[in-house]
């Protein structure tokens, strides 16, 4: 593999520019911008509200610095309260080339635009210049989610990615899983596998704060079609969940935004903190993708038994579906069929070790079909955090 190399000393798997809008208002104009580019490694990213979050800040930031980021384009209306002045600088920090274009400034739409697509053209030209240097697994950072969840989920694809985290985190890999909200009952489990006692206490804190947010909205997040597709309580989903995990040690709990210190496996709380004040903690799989991509992730395996057709701006998006019959439906939208485990035609280890060799040529430039087909979705909205302790990443005492 080779990867970009970025000023931090971290390496990316693609060269993305981002193009990025810093409220609703100025949405059209950076879609319209990405839409005259024409490049599948041009993307659109952008947070909608006009009010400030310091959540949505920390992501853009670690968002547009991503080491599968080259250049970044800002797009602002002008009045919103987003503070584009301290992102311009965080990226420009990071040795990436940013531009930065107001549209009350430059003179409208149309204006914005023709500037916008033509600033696209500089933004690649230097961002093909970062030099590329060999890269290795240990350098790779791959989160995992599930959506579309179904009775086959926790039998073939999830059990297939846990074989293959348990492979890569052998060979030093960042490997992140998610979501606490999805695994209410596993806490005890998780705790047990925690590289610290403290840490193990973190964890189910996380968890109990996770079923106390859901229980306030009064939905949880067992979706009717897990039930059309088989799944008969909570419980049981969040063991199919779990099982994406593998059975490595735990080395930390992460949330949106931060880094993990060395080579293992992470959980990702994805619940805000405090009382519910934003509504649910993520409104779709896309949303948890962008999270576990602002932690880093140069791509994320996703698990799916009902189907799912979508991918993400930034990291490419590999699709494993575990039913076999959703796979001769979708085939052309999934990346792995892990529904062969259940036709008695491949094992877990079999499809695990099909997993690893297709995260290797992806980092090494292979598309995924996601990309292919241009499936570049983004979701960002308003949430709060408070900043991790100590407990949760005891690695970094360990390293230091």
């Amino acid at each position: 593999m080779m990867g970009f190399l970025r000023q931090d000393g971290r390496k990316g798997i693609r060269n993305i520019i981002a193009v990025v809008y810093l409220v609703e208002c100025a949405h059209h104009v950076a879609r319209r911008i990405v839409t005259r580019a024409d490049d599948i490694d041009t993307h659109l990213i952008g947070f909608p509200g006009c009010y400030p979050n310091a959540y949505a800040l920390t992501m853009m930031q670690a968002l547009c610095t991503h080491p599968n980021v080259g250049g970044v384009l800002l797009v602002s209306l002008g009045c919103e309260s987003f503070n584009r002045s301290l992102l311009k600088q965080t990226i420009e920090q990071s040795g990436r080339p940013v531009e930065l274009f107001v549209i009350q400034q430059t003179g409208g739409t149309a204006a914005t635009i023709e500037a916008g697509v033509e600033a696209i053209d500089r933004l690649r030209s230097a961002a093909n210049r970062t030099p590329q240097v060999p890269m290795g697994i240990d350098e790779l950072v791959i989160g995992t989610i599930c959506g579309g969840s179904d009775g086959t989920s926790g039998l073939t694809a999830n059990p297939a990615v846990g074989r293959a985290f348990d492979a890569l985190v052998a060979r030093n890999a960042v490997c992140i899983f998610e979501e606490t909200g999805e695994l209410v009952g596993c806490e005890a489990i998780m705790a047990d596998r925690a590289v610290t006692p403290e840490l193990g206490r973190e964890i189910e804190a996380a968890v109990a704060k996770a079923e106390r947010y859901y229980t306030v909205m009064g939905f949880g997040s067992f979706a009717p079609g897990n039930a059309d597709g088989g799944l008969t309580t909570q419980e049981e989903k969040s063991m199919g969940a779990y099982s994406k995990s593998g059975s490595s040690p735990i080395c930390g709990l992460l949330k949106p935004g931060d880094q993990a210190p060395a080579g293992g496996l992470y959980l990702l709380d994805v619940v805000p903190d405090g009382e519910p004040r934003f509504g649910f903690p993520n409104i779709s799989d896309n949303a948890e993708i962008v999270e576990l991509i602002a932690c880093g992730a140069h791509l994320t395996l996703f698990t799916t038994g009902r189907g799912s057709v979508v991918g993400s701006a930034i990291s490419p998006v590999i699709k494993i579906c575990a039913n076999p019959e959703t796979y001769r439906h979708l085939s052309a939208d999934m990346d792995v069929n892990a529904g062969r485990i259940l036709e008695g035609q491949a094992t877990l280890d079999d499809v695990g070790g099909e997993i690893v060799a297709l995260i290797e040529a992806t980092a090494a430039g292979r598309r995924t079909i996601s990309e292919e087909l241009r499936h570049q979705e983004f979701i960002l909205t308003y949430k709060a955090f408070e900043p991790i302790g100590p407990a949760c990443l005891p690695m970094t005492r360990v390293n230091a």
